[in-house]
């Protein structure tokens, strides 16, 4: 979230407590020092248009940014672990726990799966707190609409968070009320993937319900109805709920919030943040004077890797030959996706070919201008694209093909082709077969290209039923599909539950 300074000293009181601090705020990105959503003495305890629970619900916010929800093990987890990436860096960078969610299997002891269980259910702590001072904190005073929005912000994080770990671990404990001690919720269950996703859906329809469809922009990156509406699309999408998930992404597409204007090469960009084709960002700033506190460090660990001018970050996640291949004959989209060594980056620049690997990716690479500004390489400024406009027309055009209505999800897969191919109709030519099976394939070929790097691919190849034949078949031949569509339960978390969390199958 962008805030104002004098709202980060605000909170900073409020968040001593939590086990990883982010300064929750800031100027606005480089030079424009307007603040967003800040309070002064004409505004304080709140803004207008929020309410007097942002001191609990910001702290959910701030860890969007976390390093454990959003920056290392996401990125190694939904992306190194598929056919479109490799681990990148030197062969030992990162070391054997990285390496595993490169080549199979993660180990139990893995550090990065249990950052990411940690790290949401840390998330989902902060959600309950809110929920819990809504409900009990008489001290507060606010009407029924704020009550009942504040809970659809927090429902939303919430179920977000619960769709991310049911996906990446299976079974997990199911915590709806707000611990003081986090200790205490060790000796809980866990719930079966069905309870799980029953969950999600309930808070995220409420969320639904109960966000607006925009915020004023000085509280860009606060959830909406669109970001509600567009997880729960892939949350039915994910359980082959066709129908509701044709009629959930419905509702994103008629909402008139969102659609495809904004150019491919752009929507990566600092100047493309936010556009109409974001649903769901995770917000970041930083300036000269703060290039890091206010940021996220998820594009320092993918940036070139290189020396001098060249040293833009870690150089892990970098695009694989199989990706490469994946593109039709001209399509720009790759270009926009794979920056090469010797090549030229969407800036300009002529990347040395002595950086370290072949290819880096090509969609969080920064804007020197901003190097330049913050006075810092490595990106803490850039916006996480957690869900685009397009990615819910190609939900809606999976499910209406699986639901047999094919002249929809031809004129569906039809959008996303067409601003792809940018006025070039040399290029793309629209699909048109109407036979089912083909049409899926043409659709999941094109969820492929247009959402390569941005951490669908293999939840995708998971729910399609085909990881366990295409990951081998792409050079990850430990991959098991019977073990490692799930990471493992962390060992940790079993050891201080005294045995009450149980191991996933093959482990």
């Amino acid at each position: 979230m962008k805030q104002s300074k004098l709202l980060s000293k605000y909170l900073l009181v409020l968040f001593i407590p939590l086990s990883i601090i982010i300064i929750l705020t800031g100027c606005s990105k480089l030079l424009d020092t307007n603040r967003q959503g800040g309070y002064d003495e004409s505004n304080y305890p709140y803004p207008g248009g929020s309410g007097p629970y942002d001191q609990f619900i910001f702290g959910a916010y701030n860890d969007l940014r976390s390093y454990s929800v959003h920056v290392d093990g996401f990125v190694a987890a939904t992306s190194i672990r598929s056919d479109d990436a490799d681990k990148g860096s030197t062969p030992a960078d990162g070391g054997a726990d990285l390496i595993s969610m490169d080549n199979f299997p993660v180990l139990p002891s893995s550090g990065r799966a249990n950052a990411l269980w940690t790290g949401y259910f840390g998330l989902i702590n902060k959600c309950n707190n809110t929920l819990y001072q809504i409900g009990t904190n008489a001290a507060i005073t606010a009407t029924e609409a704020v009550k009942l929005q504040t809970q659809a912000e927090a429902r939303f994080m919430r179920g977000y968070s619960y769709f991310m770990l049911v996906r990446l671990f299976g079974r997990v404990p199911l915590i709806d009320t707000f611990y003081v001690d986090p200790a205490a919720q060790n000796n809980i269950p866990q719930s079966t993937p069905a309870q799980i996703y029953s969950f999600v859906e309930n808070d995220l329809n409420f969320a639904a319900m109960y966000l607006p469809l925009k915020w004023d922009a000085k509280f860009v990156g606060r959830a909406t109805k669109g970001m509600a509406n567009g997880i729960l699309a892939k949350v039915y999408l994910t359980q082959q709920k066709w129908a509701l998930a044709m009629s959930t992404a419905n509702a994103v597409i008629t909402s008139g919030q969102y659609d495809l204007s904004t150019p491919y090469a752009k929507i990566f960009s600092e100047d493309g943040e936010n556009s109409s084709e974001s649903i769901f960002e995770i917000q970041a700033t930083a300036d000269a004077n703060n290039p890091t506190s206010q940021g996220i460090q998820y594009t320092s660990i993918q940036g070139v890797r290189g020396a001098g001018a060249w040293d833009l970050g870690w150089g892990w996640n970098s695009p694989s030959t199989y990706l490469e291949a994946a593109y039709e004959a001209g399509d720009p989209r790759r270009a926009r996706t794979i920056l090469y060594a010797g090549g030229t980056t969407i800036h300009g620049e002529a990347v040395p070919t002595s950086v370290p690997n072949p290819r880096y990716n090509h969609k969080v690479h920064t804007n020197p201008a901003f190097r330049s500004s913050v006075g810092s390489r490595f990106g803490w400024w850039m916006n996480v694209r957690i869900l685009r406009y397009a990615d819910v027309v190609l939900m809606y055009a999976e499910a209406a093909n699986e639901m047999g209505n094919t002249t929809e999800a031809l004129e569906k897969l039809e959008l996303v082709r067409a601003r792809a191919r940018a006025g070039n109709n040399t290029i793309l030519p629209p699909v048109s077969t109407r036979d089912q099976a083909q049409l899926r394939n043409a659709i999941r070929q094109e969820r492929r290209v247009e959402l390569a790097m941005e951490h669908e691919r293999f939840f995708d190849l998971v729910r399609w039923g085909i990881a366990g034949t295409t990951l081998p078949a792409a050079g990850k031949t430990n991959y098991v599909d019977s073990r490692d569509r799930l990471l493992p339960i962390p060992q940790t978390q079993i050891d201080l539950s005294k045995g009450v969390l149980t191991q996933n199958p093959g482990y």
